[in-house]
């Protein structure tokens, strides 16, 4: 996923033949995206799927307490609705997606989706790769949440949104990125405090800037570069 992609391009759709786009392009509508908007509840039926452009989206789980985190983010490198390309109509009962960076996305209906990714054509060998670099992103996910300290954690969270954006500068709260790394806010207060402290990062009203972006790398763990290393091997 390489920094500063252009914010006006999906990496699936952009890798298809120009044929392929053409005949696609008119079920593909541009819809604009909130931060916290729902694009799916837990275990609710899929209707459409989305290919991200400028927004970035989290899926998270979710406890009987209510509690929830992050198991995965997407953004122009990738599509939402994954259980539809496996076979399902509907989301997990325990998982939902919501935008975490407002912006665009490019929505196609469920049935178009189907149809196309089971002919076998481009778009189905795309969104099938892509699901191999999507669920390795979940496990080295659960493997950093259980091994590394918040900062790196913090770190690696934060170089894959800067990756997605296209912006130096993105909407974020302390306390949506408590919830995206499962730890309480006084924790990513402490995390976010020692980034600012070292000069990678501003954080200010809401808006997280990124100053430093090879410092922010040094201070991250191995997972982030595994993750995006992935994705180029399996994308292009």
């Amino acid at each position: 996923m390489p920094r500063k992609r252009d914010s006006r391009a999906n990496r699936l759709l952009a890798a298809m033949p120009a044929a392929d786009r053409a005949r696609l392009s008119p079920h593909l509508e541009p819809e604009r995206v909130e931060l916290k908007q729902l694009l799916y509840d837990p275990g609710k039926h899929i209707d459409c799927v989305y290919f991200p452009r400028s927004a970035v989206v989290s899926i998270l789980t979710t406890m009987d307490d209510g509690s929830g985190v992050e198991i995965a983010t997407i953004g122009s490198e990738g599509m939402v609705g994954v259980p539809l390309f496996l076979g399902s109509s509907f989301m997990p009962v325990r998982e939902f997606s919501q935008a975490q960076v407002p912006g665009e996305v490019m929505r196609m209906d469920a049935s178009t989706f189907q149809e196309e990714t089971s002919a076998g054509g481009a778009l189905h060998g795309i969104v099938q790769r892509y699901v191999q670099a999507f669920f390795s992103q979940v496990s080295q996910q659960v493997a950093c949440n259980g091994l590394h300290s918040i900062e790196e954690r913090c770190s690696r969270w934060l170089l894959l949104t800067h990756d997605r954006v296209g912006s130096d500068e993105f909407p974020l709260t302390q306390e949506f990125l408590s919830q995206m790394l499962g730890v309480r806010r006084a924790s990513v207060t402490v995390a976010a405090g020692m980034l600012q402290r070292a000069g990678f990062i501003r954080y200010r009203r809401g808006r997280m800037t990124v100053i430093d972006r090879e410092g922010l790398e040094g201070s991250s763990c191995e997972c982030y570069g595994i993750i995006r290393g992935e994705f180029d091997r399996l994308l292009g």
